[in-house]
């Protein structure tokens, strides 16, 4: 037997040594002899890419992206198939259902954009706006800003109506800049994540209407975790993004149009600036339209799965029941910043956006010392504000997966450390 186990392993110590001198008799027939010498890169491979990828875990309290659960996790790392394949449409065609269940809409022309909550906002003025018209832009936040920005650099008329930070505008305030400015669009914010506000929106479709002017909101921030009813409310453009109470990675961005917001898209004298956000190519590769899909683009193959499975999750748990829970995990979180002695942005109690929470930064902090106090002690990402709130507020955010008591919990007491152990300015 030894003897065996001896010849085995001097045949096999053969063999590699066989295999290697005939590796090194290929390469030196295949490769030139000057190749060898020098190679023709002028850059190297870089060194941190022939390291292992490394992630640190974090706990994502902040207004977006929440961390995503397992489950999805798990659906975004299913098997690669192709974005023009039979069940990849079977696979949108869920995608689209739950997107109609979570506006609450019956639109037909309802989809995922390929890209961020911004593709979304582009897609949504692109298509319904053409250069030299006017569009009437709620700014009271940096979502406005950036609506106003986009519809400017396609070549709008854009007319701004603006309220400072952590105000809403009044139907009576509206009304009077419809018919100022006669916009073919208004824009606002339902959940103005920068500063905290859920902008009411029962009327508005109906007001817009009177004055033959489309409603564009923007939920991103909103969506899954506060009431809203896109048939209902009469809104006629509506998108959100995948990666806040809806738990999926960034990069899928659900929108829906009404039928009279389709009229005018499809009627447009000119054709949209964007090929990539065009809704007459976007409506057939999502079955919209009625005619055999063919190839526009390649989607996000891995974030459809994601997002599939996030409205799934959605639609188990049903939407009244998030919409109740998001606003009680809100009022407990708001509860217990006010026995530390913080005070909430949002002074109206019927106006706070229940997944962003908004606190005024204290007094006599910097609140870049206590959003890095709370990451280096807690790996937990709350942030401060963004575009005109910086500098005024924290913004804390429980959506989703992270909605839970525990979390709240864990962020009271990350901020009561905070303010116990950051400086405060002696002035």
């Amino acid at each position: 037997m030894q003897r065996a186990l001896i010849c085995r392993g001097a045949l096999f110590a053969q063999q590699v040594a066989l295999e290697s001198s005939l590796t090194t008799r290929i390469s030196s027939v295949l490769v030139p002899r000057s190749y060898r010498a020098m190679s023709s890169l002028t850059v190297p491979a870089p060194a941190s890419l022939l390291l292992p990828l490394k992630v640190p875990y974090r706990l994502m309290l902040g207004p977006g992206p929440s961390n995503v659960p397992p489950r999805i996790l798990s659906a975004g790392g299913r098997p690669i198939i192709g974005h023009m394949h039979k069940e990849m449409f079977e696979i949108m065609d869920d995608i689209k259902k739950g997107i109609q269940y979570a506006f609450q809409t019956k639109n037909e022309l309802t989809m995922a954009i390929s890209g961020s909550g911004h593709a979304a906002m582009e897609a949504a003025l692109y298509n319904a706006v053409e250069r030299g018209e006017t569009v009437l832009i709620g700014v009271n936040g940096i979502w406005g800003e950036r609506a106003a920005d986009i519809s400017e650099r396609m070549g709008a008329d854009a007319k701004r109506l603006v309220k400072l930070p952590g105000e809403c505008f009044t139907l009576q305030e509206i009304e009077q800049a419809l018919s100022k400015h006669k916009p073919v669009l208004f824009f606002i914010t339902h959940g103005e994540s920068s500063t905290g506000i859920a902008h009411p929106l029962d009327g508005l479709g109906a007001l817009c209407h009177k004055y033959n002017c489309l409603l564009l909101v923007d939920s991103v921030a909103s969506l899954g975790g506060a009431p809203i009813y896109m048939d209902k409310q009469e809104i006629d453009i509506l998108y959100s993004g995948s990666q806040k109470v809806l738990n999926a990675p960034p990069g899928t961005a659900p929108i829906s149009f009404s039928e009279r917001a389709k009229q005018k898209i499809f009627s447009r004298k000119t054709k949209p600036v964007s090929f990539y956000l065009d809704m007459g190519w976007l409506a057939n590769y999502w079955g919209c339209d009625g005619k055999p899909r063919v190839y526009h683009h390649t989607g996000p193959v891995s974030g459809f799965f994601a997002l599939r499975e996030s409205l799934a999750i959605l639609a188990e748990q049903g939407l009244e029941n998030n919409w109740k829970h998001h606003q009680e995990m809100a009022l407990y979180l708001h509860q217990g910043l006010e026995k530390l002695g913080l005070k909430l942005f949002v002074k109206d109690k019927n106006l706070r956006l229940p997944t962003v929470t908004t606190i005024a930064v204290p007094e006599g902090y910097d609140w870049r010392d206590i959003t890095a106090y709370i990451m280096k002690n807690y790996s937990m990402e709350i942030t401060g504000g963004l575009g005109p709130s910086v500098g005024m507020v924290l913004r804390v955010g429980l959506m989703g997966y992270n909605c839970t008591k525990a979390n709240a919990d864990l962020v009271l007491q990350a901020l009561g450390d905070a303010l116990q152990h950051c400086q405060k300015s002696k002035v």
